[in-house]
């Protein structure tokens, strides 16, 4: 930060302060008035740009189970994609929805979470990724739930690379017999 610059605006700005006060001192009343109103504003638009996840995660539709069809509804996000919140192993996971991954597979971050340590794993096998090859190693989850169903022993996968978002593969996907995307929502039914 460039102190002198700063000084030059503060100096800057008190005197245009002062000279908005002191060119009409009759309506002094009604400037301190309008004055606190627009630094009102200024601090909401503040705390609104600081809440604004916050806000949009409460106003974004959410995954929803509903009981009496046994079908979870993922709402498509605001990336244009579907994301789903599993537990796994009894920790929950963001993952990608991925139709084109043949297999499940777990970013390093979320592979740690799960008690995988990425640098001590085998990555004997190769994945072929849109970004070109990477090496994968095979893991098994004890336990994978969406909503109420819950599957056992679930084959799964960690790159080697990097992966910002854990992907939802069929290997996954397909233990549903129906998968359908209708409007803006995935339905996956059992």
């Amino acid at each position: 930060m460039d102190y002198g610059q700063f000084a030059y605006l503060a100096l800057l700005g008190a005197v245009l302060v002062f000279w908005f006060f002191v060119q009409d001192r009759a309506n002094l009343g009604t400037k301190v008035k309008a004055l606190a109103a627009w630094v009102f504003i200024f601090l909401g638009a503040i705390a609104v740009i600081g809440l604004w996840d916050d806000i949009r995660g409460t106003v974004r539709p959410q995954q929803s189970y509903l009981a009496e069809e046994a079908r979870i509804v993922l709402p498509r996000q605001a990336d244009g994609h579907y994301h789903a919140r599993l537990e796994v192993n009894g920790t929950p996971v963001s993952f990608l929805v991925d139709t084109g991954a043949s297999g499940t597979v777990l970013g390093q971050r979320d592979a740690a979470r799960l008690g995988f340590a990425p640098e001590e794993l085998a990555h004997t096998g190769v994945a072929e990724t849109a970004n070109g090859s990477v090496r994968t190693a095979r893991v098994t989850l004890d336990s994978v739930a969406l909503g109420p169903f819950e599957d056992q022993n679930v084959p799964a996968y960690v790159t080697e690379g990097a992966l910002e978002q854990s992907l939802l593969g069929m290997s996954y996907l397909q233990r549903f017999g129906r998968l359908e995307i209708a409007g803006d929502e995935l339905i996956l039914e059992r």
